[in-house]
């Protein structure tokens, strides 16, 4: 299961966007095709990150076919003794591909989750490194500022993608996901619908906007056996 980051990294992760902000310098009108541009490719992002983890197969032979297909409660003390075991012969990259392939059949389970759980392993692994990278990039190099930005909203796109994904799964949602959703820039619980129905499609989390590209690399992949459907469920 996902944890949340560390309150250390948390801070450093805001600290670190706030200084990228203050690179970019003043607003300007360039600013708005960066942000649309850089918020496709956060939608892009996310479509290849669940097809990917979607489709990894899982490690062979430590019980993962038993979690993930057990049939009694979930709460009992045979389940949370199995689950224990094999957590601990996983890592934490292991853990989360496998809670992709979780959701598909308890999809309500990722709407229940808080926000700093849902974001915290992308912000470990990706987020903040990423944002370090743009400090320096910014601080050594002349970057344009609409170039700057482009890459901030593009790293709080990507931050917030398992977030977004959580919230097509649950009801009650902050209003402002509700306004970005009428503006066509978060995706309709109908739309990621199709996903859950297909799991061949649509895997793109954030608005969809990139959906079409992705599903014909998809096509290409799963032509070329880079990916097969063998790797949908633990084996």
């Amino acid at each position: 299961m996902m944890k949340r980051a560390p309150w250390p990294v948390m801070v450093a992760m805001l600290l670190s966007i706030a200084l990228n902000l203050w690179f970019a310098g003043a607003p300007s009108l360039s600013w708005i095709p960066a942000a649309l541009i850089a918020w496709y490719f956060a939608d892009f992002a996310s479509g290849i990150t669940h097809m990917v983890m979607d489709y990894k197969p899982c490690r062979q032979g430590i019980g993962l076919d038993r979690l993930y297909f057990y049939e009694g409660s979930r709460e009992s003390e045979d389940y949370l003794a199995l689950r224990g075991r094999v957590w601990r012969e996983m890592g934490p990259f292991e853990k989360l591909v496998y809670d992709f392939k979780n959701h598909h059949p308890r999809p309500e389970a990722l709407g229940r989750r808080p926000m700093l759980v849902q974001i915290g392993s992308t912000i470990c692994f990706a987020s903040l490194p990423a944002s370090i990278l743009l400090n320096l990039a910014a601080w050594l190099l002349p970057l344009p500022g609409w170039l700057v930005f482009g890459s901030v909203i593009l790293l709080v796109g990507g931050t917030f993608a398992q977030y977004f994904h959580g919230t097509l799964h649950r009801a009650d949602n902050p209003r402002i996901v509700e306004w970005m959703r009428s503006a066509g820039l978060l995706m309709s619980p109908d739309a990621h619908q199709l996903h859950h129905d297909t799991l061949t499609r649509d895997f793109a989390t954030n608005n969809g906007w990139s959906n079409p590209l992705v599903n014909r690399i998809f096509a290409l992949a799963i032509r070329r056996r880079w990916l097969t459907e063998s790797g949908l469920t633990p084996q």
